[in-house]
């Protein structure tokens, strides 16, 4: 009778002390009940971005169009960069679609520790369901923008231009796990180094901005040869984007087995995320 009192005593705690646990004590299934508290932090994240803007969630549509006119004006017209035949402005749209959900990813994720340690130091939760669900909500951006350059690419098809979707179309889930995991597995490492080095703060935009232009999103990959070639290439995000404009463009200097090279650099740049940040979230606090 006693046992039974006491099991049924311990159903009401709503936090329980366990010893120190190791680093590769990740405690997923802690994430897992707290699944709801990830689904509000995705709409906060949602609704905050244009929060008291005049035009509000049109920005999701404005900032990509006004974007890839940019691009085309300065790249396309004036320095006259290659496009592989492509209308300029739908390539340089599908390039900054998918650039657009990595570098949000990254960025929102790189400041976890910084941005929240207020709500940190005063209640405990999965402090993991944070970066967990920048990624989500910017897959709600994505869609939009993912649905934007659909209804372009429909137009400059029945247009006359040579665009030639295929059925790579249907690799895209894949390509949005591998851009998933790599940002949110580079941005928790930089929110876990950055709680004692806050200069990797300062860095993270600036670094996000160079490291575009080591991906072929202005640019196709075959106007680039030699070593620089192989420079771009080390990219993981250069197959990405080069098997999503071979699926829906139908134009690509890449083979789509490359993705199997970033697939793999995602999956250990994530778990080496996952151990630095579980190792990082017990003593933060102190530090940040």
């Amino acid at each position: 009778m006693a046992s039974q009192i006491t099991l049924d005593s311990n159903e009401t705690w709503t936090k329980i002390i366990r010893p120190k646990r190791s680093l590769f004590d990740l405690r997923l299934r802690e994430l897992w009940r707290a699944r709801e508290l990830i689904m509000l932090f995705v709409w906060r994240d949602f609704v905050s971005v244009y929060k008291q803007t005049i035009l509000g969630p049109l920005w999701y549509f404005i900032q990509p169009v006004l974007t890839t006119i940019v691009f085309t004006v300065i790249f396309g017209n004036i320095a006259k960069l290659s496009t592989d035949g492509l209308p300029p402005f739908i390539f340089y749209m599908a390039g900054n679609t998918l650039w657009g959900y990595f570098s949000n990813c990254l960025i929102g994720t790189s400041n976890t520790f910084t941005a929240n340690s207020g709500m940190f130091s005063k209640v405990y939760f999965p402090r993991l369901s944070i970066p967990i669900s920048v990624v989500i909500s910017n897959l709600i951006s994505f869609s939009i923008r993912f649905a934007m350059f659909v209804l372009f690419l429909i137009y400059f098809i029945a247009s006359g231009s040579k665009i030639h979707p295929n059925w790579w179309i249907l690799i895209l889930p894949v390509l949005m796990l591998i851009m998933a995991l790599l940002g949110l597995g580079i941005g928790i490492l930089v929110s876990s180094l950055t709680t004692k080095y806050r200069d990797l703060q300062q860095l993270v935009g600036f670094g996000v901005q160079l490291l575009m232009y080591a991906t072929p999103v202005i640019y196709p990959l075959s106007s680039i040869s030699g070593i620089w070639r192989w420079v771009i290439l080390a990219n993981p995000m250069t197959p990405v984007i080069e098997v999503f404009r071979l699926a829906f463009l139908g134009v690509s200097a890449i083979a789509p087995i490359s993705l199997l090279y970033s697939a793999g650099f995602a999956l250990v740049v994530f778990f080496l995320g996952l151990l630095v940040f579980n190792h990082v979230q017990n003593t933060f606090i102190d530090t940040v």
